[in-house]
């Protein structure tokens, strides 16, 4: 028989469930746009600035030299910024996805593929969309069992009415 959630966890699986949603979507957004700097970078040999001379945004080229790709761009590098981000926001998936996890008690099959969702382009959208609705309907399922399983109190099965 699997394991399943404690019942005092139930509240914190729905905390969980939501920052599961918000950091799944967050890193599916910069993980594509990881791709398609990585895509600018290496196919194309531009890279991406902003708040330099040339102004707000620039593409600027990629130089190929013996010692490897050269950036020739000037101001702040919004592509190695990119890449940063998307880093910690993985890191913060991961935490999310290890929260839900572990208060779901669940299979690290389970874990390990959520965290796939993080370096798969599109994986963490259609994740987000499978992970939230089986645990939505989970705790729906289980609240119903067990309220369903309370006893109904004297008071409120054989009502007396008061007399005068």
């Amino acid at each position: 028989m699997p394991l399943e959630p404690k019942s005092a966890d139930l509240p914190r699986i729905r905390g969980a469930l939501k920052l599961y949603k918000v950091t799944s979507v967050i890193t599916g957004v910069m993980l594509l746009l990881l791709c398609a700097e990585m895509l600018l970078k290496y196919v194309f040999h531009y890279e991406l600035f902003g708040f330099g001379p040339a102004g707000f945004l620039t593409l600027a080229p990629v130089v190929e030299t013996p010692a490897g790709l050269v950036s020739t761009g000037e101001g702040v590098n919004l592509s190695t910024g990119i890449l940063i981000a998307h880093g910690w926001f993985y890191v913060l998936y991961l935490f999310s996805d290890f929260r839900l996890w572990s208060l779901m008690r669940w299979p690290f099959t389970r874990f390990v593929l959520i965290a796939l969702g993080g370096i798969i382009p599109f994986l963490s959208f259609f994740l987000e969309v499978r992970i939230a609705r089986e645990v939505t309907g989970y705790l729906d399922s289980r609240e119903a069992r067990e309220a369903a399983a309370q006893p109904v109190p004297a008071s409120d099965a054989d009502p007396v009415e008061a007399q005068p």
